[in-house]
């Protein structure tokens, strides 16, 4: 059996709808229906069709639910970048990962970014792992793969060349707070190198996000500490790789519908996003807006 085709022309969507095409003409004029316009001829994304049902078998008493526009969980520099650029209107509340999750769970946010790393399976972003199971309409948006590694002084004055180096005497370790993605990445790391906690000479306090960390360094308050690459490029600081990560987007499913969430994806594919994503450094973004999950 062939594979469905990726995009539906109008006859196939209302087909595949059952509706009489001139109501799919309908649904397009009135912006009510995904759908795409190449060269005069209307396509119509089949997973973006298929959640567009779905969104609307939840029924009235969910669609009047209101959820703020608010993007919560962990900072990242693209997606901080393209929620101002894109027009969005959406607030940013980046506190990390696990309390991205929180927001969510509790109506408090519209989306959230995370990265949260599951040590017992080394699998990223699991609903089962974030206590997100129970939810029937949660949505899962990869948004980009990040590259991680140690941000440094420029200049790298303590030669920091890997993890080991953290429990160096004198070695200042900058961190997250518990439940940050970059928190669980870094104990995970820590332990498959055969690393102690208690071995390492942590900073006093918690950095609550990315450029918190890197400015921790940059100021000298800390020799080194996880990051993502554009982190380190945006505040001139060195870098060491160890590995790359998936950062998704997760959501209700009708929040996907939402105006503001649809300007940003629509943005996000965009060459200017991309020249961006290039510039900050360390991002592949070429699977941006795959549903990861559909509950």
């Amino acid at each position: 059996m062939s594979e469905p085709h990726t995009y539906l022309t109008t006859a196939e969507v209302a087909d595949y709808l059952r509706l009489k095409e001139r109501k799919v003409y309908d649904l397009v004029r009135q912006g009510q229906i995904p759908c795409s316009r190449v060269t005069g001829k209307l396509l119509f994304p089949r997973q973006q069709i298929d959640l567009w049902v779905l969104n609307h078998l939840e029924g009235d008493q969910a669609q009047r639910l209101s959820v703020p526009l608010v993007a919560a969980g962990s900072q990242d520099p693209l997606l901080e970048w393209a929620i101002r650029e894109s027009g969005s209107d959406l607030a940013m509340l980046c506190q990390g990962s696990g309390d991205g999750v929180r927001r969510l769970l509790d109506g408090k946010a519209m989306l959230a970014g995370i990265h949260l790393l599951d040590a017992s399976t080394q699998r990223y972003n699991e609903p089962s792992a974030l206590g997100l199971s129970g939810m029937r309409d949660l949505l899962i948006v990869h948004w980009a793969k990040r590259r991680q590694g140690l941000l440094l002084p420029a200049g790298n004055p303590m030669s920091i060349s890997g993890l080991n180096d953290l429990k160096r005497p004198g070695i200042r370790v900058a961190h997250r707070q518990p439940d940050a993605g970059a928190a669980r990445l870094l104990h995970c790391l820590l332990q498959q190198a055969g690393i102690e906690s208690s071995a390492i000479n942590w900073a006093r306090h918690a950095s609550l996000s990315e450029d918190d960390l890197a400015l921790s360094i940059g100021q000298g308050e800390a020799d080194v500490g996880l990051g993502v690459e554009a982190a380190a490029h945006r505040q001139h600081l060195g870098f060491v790789t160890l590995c790359d990560e998936p950062f998704d987007l997760i959501m209700q499913r009708r929040s996907y519908f939402e105006p503001s969430i649809q300007r940003l994806l629509a943005f996000a594919h965009q060459a200017r996003f991309a020249e961006r994503a290039t510039q900050l450094g360390g991002y592949d973004v070429a699977e941006l807006g795959r549903i990861v999950h559909n509950a």
